[in-house]
C-alpha cells in the first residue's frame, strides 16, 4: 500500500513538472508571493502542527539544539516568508542561453538552462526547509517531493498544506509539491527506486541518513555528509577580530552544519590568543577539548581524542589544536575536514590567498565567520542544500544549481560532410 502511494505521488509530480517549464517568470513570482502571504496569514495554523512536534520532541528528550532547529517561531515563519520573496526577486535561470560560440561552418552553439525535472528532498528537523525547497524548485521550474523527518512530521504537513493552497490560488497544480505522508524508513527506500519519475535526490540531515540514501538510491544523489568546519587563526591575525569571529562561529547557533567544530591556532600567537579565547568560549558554555600544546597553555582543558578531530559536534563542544605552520593547518583540514566550510583570520593578504587556493572545501572565507556559509547569506534567496560532492554543484545550492544546460544550435542549412 505504501509503495503504490509513493509511486502515485511521484508520478503526479512528474506529470505536474512538465507545464512548469513553460510558466513565465511573472507567473512563478506571483505564486511565490502567494506562498509567502499564506505562510504569514496562517502562522497560527503552522504553530498548531509545530506544537505537536515540540511536545513529542521534549518527551523524547531531544537536545536543545535539535529543538531549536524544529521550532516554528514567529521569527522563523517570517524568515520563511521573506526567503520566498527573495527567491521571487532572483533572476529566472530557465530558458537563459549562454556561452554562445560560432563554429567555422557557421553553426552557432550554446547552452540553454532547463529544469532538472523532479527533485526529491529527504531532510530532518528543520520545517523551514519545506518552504525553502518548494520555493527554489518552483522558481527553477522543478517539481519537488518532500520527505521530512518524523520529529517534524506535523509541522511539515502543515507547511505543505499552506503552500499547496497558494499554488491552487495561483493556477498551478498542487502536485508540483509532493509530500510523503508516512514516517517509516522503508518509505525512503521505495522512493529511491523510482528513477523513472525522480531526477535527483538531495538528502539533508545527519551522516547516517545521507549514507543510507547513497547506499540505497538508484537515482543520482547530491551528498553532504557532515559539516566539520575549521577556523585557522594565523600568526598575522588581528586577534580582536579573531575573538569575535571564533565566538560567533561556535556559539551563535552551535547545532547547525556551518558552526565551527575545530579551532586551529598558529603557534606564534597561541600563548597570547588561547587564554582569552578559551575564557570567552567557556563563559558561553563551550566545552574545550585540546591537543597537548593547547593543554600546556590553558589549564583544565580536556584532552582531545583522535575521533574529536573529525567530529561534527552540533553542540557547545570545540576541538582546539595548535599548529606550527599554516601548512600544518591545511594538512589537518585535508585529513579531518568534510569539504564544507573553512576560514582563515589574517591581515596578511598573501597568506590569505595561499589558504584560499590550497583549501579545497566548498566554501572558504577570509576574516569572517563560518556561519555565513549559507544560501541566504550568499544571495541565493535560500538554499536547497549544501553539496560537498564535486559535481555540477559545490557548496550552498540555489536556483541556478537546480537547472542544467542543454545544447542548442542555430544554423542556416548546414549539413555534415
Amino acid at each position: 500500500m505504501t509503495e503504490s502511494m509513493i509511486e502515485t505521488i511521484a508520478a503526479r509530480a512528474r506529470k505536474a513538472s512538465r507545464p512548469l517549464v513553460s510558466l513565465s517568470t511573472v507567473q512563478k513570482n506571483r505564486a511565490l508571493a502567494a506562498m509567502a502571504y499564506h505562510l504569514r496569514s496562517r502562522a497560527e495554523e503552522l504553530k498548531v502542527g509545530n506544537a505537536k512536534d515540540l511536545k513529542q520532541a521534549r518527551t523524547n528528550n531531544l537536545s536543545p539544539a535539535m529543538i531549536d532547529r524544529l521550532t516554528l517561531s514567529d521569527k522563523v515563519i517570517e524568515g520563511m516568508a521573506r526567503a520566498l520573496e527573495e527567491i521571487a526577486e532572483l533572476p529566472d535561470p530557465v530558458g537563459k542561453i549562454e556561452n554562445m560560440t560560432r563554429r567555422p561552418n557557421g553553426l552557432t552553439v550554446g547552452k540553454m538552462r532547463i529544469p532538472l525535472g523532479v527533485v526529491a528532498i529527504i531532510y530532518e528537523s528543520r520545517p523551514n526547509v519545506t518552504s525553502d525547497a518548494a520555493g527554489l524548485c518552483l522558481k527553477s521550474g522543478n517539481a519537488v517531493i518532500l520527505r521530512g523527518g518524523s520529529e517534524a512530521f506535523n509541522s511539515n504537513r502543515a507547511v505543505v498544506k499552506v503552500l499547496k493552497s497558494a499554488l491552487e490560488e495561483s493556477g498551478i497544480s498542487p502536485d508540483v509539491i509532493g509530500f510523503i505522508p508516512v514516517t517509516d524508513r522503508e518509505a525512503i527506500n521505495e522512493m529511491l527506486a523510482l528513477e523513472q519519475y525522480i531526477d535527483l535526490v538531495i538528502p539533508r540531515g545527519g551522516e547516517g541518513l545521507i549514507r543510507t540514501v547513497v547506499e540505497n538510491s538508484r537515482i543520482p544523489v547530491l551528498k553532504h555528509y557532515k559539516g566539520v568546519c575549521h577556523i585557522f587563526v594565523d600568526r598575522e591575525a588581528d586577534l580582536d577580530k579573531a575573538y569575535k569571529i571564533c565566538l560567533n562561529a561556535k556559539v551563535q547557533r552551535p547545532g547547525v552544519c556551518n558552526a565551527m567544530e575545530t579551532l586551529l591556532v598558529d603557534a606564534p600567537v597561541a600563548d597570547t590568543f588561547l587564554p582569552e579565547m578559551i575564557r570567552l568560549l567557556r563563559e558561553n558554555g563551550v566545552e574545550i577539548r585540546g591537543c597537548e600544546k593547547t593543554r600546556g597553555i590553558v589549564d583544565h582543558v580536556a584532552p582531545a581524542a583522535e575521533s574529536d578531530w573529525s567530529e561534527e559536534f552540533l553542540d557547545l563542544i570545540l576541538a582546539v589544536k595548535v599548529t606550527d605552520s599554516m601548512q600544518e593547518a591545511i594538512d589537518h583540514i585535508e585529513e579531518y575536514g568534510s569539504d564544507h566550510t573553512e576560514a582563515i583570520i589574517t591581515e596578511n593578504h598573501s597568506r590569505a590567498m595561499e589558504f584560499l587556493r590550497d583549501v579545497d572545501s566548498s566554501t572558504v572565507l577570509i576574516n569572517a565567520s563560518t556561519r555565513f556559509s549559507d544560501g541566504g547569506e550568499f544571495g541565493l534567496g535560500a538554499e536547497v542544500g549544501i553539496c560537498t560532492s564535486r559535481i555540477h554543484a559545490y557548496g550552498p545550492m540555489g536556483i541556478e544549481d537546480l537547472t542544467i544546460g542543454k545544447f542548442v544550435c542555430f544554423g542556416d542549412g548546414q549539413i555534415r560532410t
